[in-house]
């Protein structure tokens, strides 16, 4: 067995677009020798070079497909198939229905479709998905962001991370995330929308899924523009009694 005890790096959490010190979302889960790449956002693929080489990865996990969760894979992919990279095999790559003709539409420039496949081996997801990457295993739901959206359950020896991707509250990711070690939630809104439907967390919001799933740690993400992190911690902290955090970029999160 390695030494090797299950851990979050966070590699940016901006949004809707990065900043000069905070890439979008994006996230490197380690432990027992595997690096699985969660969200590759906007800036995410130079602040996961840092850790890891794009070859070393053992698999990504993308939440959804908007640009501030995914867009860096169109750049791993010249890394992986154009550059100075050997890659043994595709990284195996789990993502929403459709999201290897969504790369090809983009990367394809000429009457052939771009080899995706070549660089990564895709999987698509669906509610109760479950994988084993290395020594990780992998669950995932379908959660409420108005397109086919998806939150992660990462459990290993000694330890269970949930991490929400982009969500309204809802029953799917409370329950995904039962019990759990560390809850990553994002906290996009600074309130909830008038009308129309929700499709993000409050502060508020937040802990409160923290306090229904009963989490042991809440680390507070994704907080919009219109709030600063120490808001969002706060107001998060009101409504859940644990241990709050905010998911600095480049900071590393024991998990268990």
């Amino acid at each position: 067995m390695i030494d090797d005890p299950l851990r979050l790096t966070v590699l940016g959490c901006a949004t809707p677009y990065p900043s000069v010190d905070n890439p979008c979302s994006g996230y490197l889960v380690s432990g027992g020798g595997t690096r699985l790449w969660v969200d590759a956002g906007t800036g995410t693929l130079a602040q996961l070079q840092r850790h890891v080489r794009l070859d070393e990865v053992d698999a990504i996990w993308i939440s959804h497909l908007h640009a501030d969760h995914s867009a860096d894979l169109l750049t791993a992919y010249y890394g992986l198939l154009f550059a100075d990279i050997r890659l043994a095999k595709p990284i195996p790559l789990y993502g929403p229905r459709g999201i290897a003709d969504r790369l090809a539409h983009y990367l394809t420039n000429s009457a052939t479709r771009s080899p995706v496949e070549s660089a990564f081996d895709v999987h698509e997801l669906h509610d109760g998905h479950r994988a084993r990457v290395g020594a990780l295993t992998l669950t995932s739901r379908a959660v409420a962001h108005g397109i086919p959206a998806f939150a992660l359950r990462v459990e290993a020896a000694g330890g269970s991370l949930v991490y929400s991707g982009d969500t309204a509250p809802c029953a799917a990711l409370t329950s995904l995330a039962e019990g759990c070690d560390v809850l990553l939630c994002e906290a996009e809104s600074a309130e909830r929308p008038a009308e129309g439907d929700q499709v993000h967390h409050t502060p508020e919001d937040t802990g409160d899924t923290a306090v229904a799933a009963r989490a042991g740690r809440l680390i507070v993400t994704h907080v919009g523009r219109s709030l600063t992190p120490r808001q969002a911690v706060s107001r998060a902290a009101a409504r859940y009694p644990g241990p709050v955090e905010y998911a600095a970029p480049g900071a590393t999160f024991p998990i268990g």
